[in-house]
């Protein structure tokens, strides 16, 4: 294996620990910017330049942006945070264990056991020409139902935001 690749990796899973174990939501938030990066470093490692690019530019710009403003206007802290009870937690713990099971039981057999054959590398498959070519030929339906769903979020987010008090926009 590709060193950079064990790197990338053990960057990727450590972050991502972060972002669920931090206490403070600014941190979780930090750990996951570091997690995209890391995941853009495999893309890249793939030769899917243009995801990598994207996923830099739209998560880890865009999105990241978003829930720090979220997060900086509910203004989470410790103090005005619920005390949760034991009951509580512990069924959160049985109900994510319980996930982890069925998970691990319907992708147990997923895994192939022997050697795969290989496949030839094709070098152009993650260049910018060939998705475009996928993306407005094979997956044009559901790409514009994608962007008519975000322009129906958009003006759904701009009613919501434009609303006066008292009133209702639906």
């Amino acid at each position: 294996m590709h060193p950079l690749f064990l790197f990338l990796s053990f960057v990727a899973l450590l972050s991502a620990l972060g972002v669920v174990f931090a206490k403070n939501p600014v941190h979780s938030v930090l750990f996951l910017i570091l997690t995209f990066f890391s995941l853009s470093g495999h893309y890249l490692l793939l030769n899917a330049q243009f995801v990598a690019a994207v996923n830099i530019i739209v998560y880890a710009g865009a999105i990241m942006v978003l829930f720090l403003f979220v997060i900086m206007f509910l203004n989470l802290n410790v103090d005005t945070e619920p005390h949760k009870p034991a009951l509580a937690k512990m069924a959160a713990a049985v109900a994510g264990g319980s996930l982890l099971l069925i998970l691990v039981a319907a992708l147990k057999d997923i895994v192939p056991t022997g050697v795969a054959a290989g496949t030839p590398f094709n070098s152009q498959i993650g260049m910018v020409d060939q998705l475009g070519l996928k993306l407005y030929t094979d997956y044009l339906l559901p790409f514009e139902l994608a962007s008519v769903l975000f322009l129906i979020a958009m003006v759904g987010a701009v009613m919501l935001g434009k609303r006066e008090t008292g009133e209702r926009n639906f």
